[in-house]
């Protein structure tokens, strides 16, 4: 998937995602869900029940158990997730789009800093590709620029053998009883 195409899907999908808030419908969000899951799994990899329970994407806040939901509770459902996921499709669209950032499905087409370059080749100077900002790919900070600190290497080496010191903490420090095994 090229960045163009990911951020043209996710466009689709948050205008989907605002039909779905002024006109909910249950069907229609769990088609929603599927595609845009889809989407961000094949942009960004699958996730977890660990990242998926901390976005707390579907978990409404007065949930409805034991009975079928009355229509203005199935409105309400629908409005709050299509709400969840619509937050969580704008931030990846900021990611690719604005930020630049690279993503795992990514195959080609604008990357980070090539949108100038490949905008003005092109001729269309002023579109949206044009405005991603030139960066460098993401790497470790420099550190060249800080002040250097003669005491560093000294508090490492004590850190080392104060955790040297420690190093038999985690055993057991007299046999266990035979009665005591099982």
């Amino acid at each position: 998937m090229t960045r163009n195409e990911l951020i043209t899907r996710t466009r689709q999908l948050l205008e989907e995602g605002a039909r779905l808030e002024a006109q909910p419908s249950m069907g229609a969000l769990q088609l929603w869900l599927q595609l845009s899951d889809d989407l961000l799994a094949t942009a960004w990899g699958s996730m977890d029940r660990y990242h998926l329970a901390w976005l707390m994407v579907g978990k409404p806040k007065g949930i409805v158990r034991g009975r079928p939901m009355t229509q203005v509770e199935e409105a309400a459902y629908v409005r709050e997730v299509a709400g969840q996921k619509s937050a969580a499709l704008r931030m990846s669209l900021d990611a690719v789009e604005r930020q630049s950032m690279p993503f795992v499905g990514e195959t080609g087409g604008v990357g980070a800093g090539a949108g100038k370059v490949a905008s003005q080749a092109a001729g269309k100077v002023g579109s949206a590709v044009d405005r991603a900002p030139d960066r460098a790919p993401d790497r470790a900070p420099d550190r060249a620029g800080l002040p250097p600190d003669p005491t560093l290497a000294d508090r490492l080496e004590a850190a080392r053998r104060e955790a040297e010191a420690h190093r038999d903490h985690g055993e057991r420090r007299a046999p266990r009883p035979d009665r005591m095994q099982r």
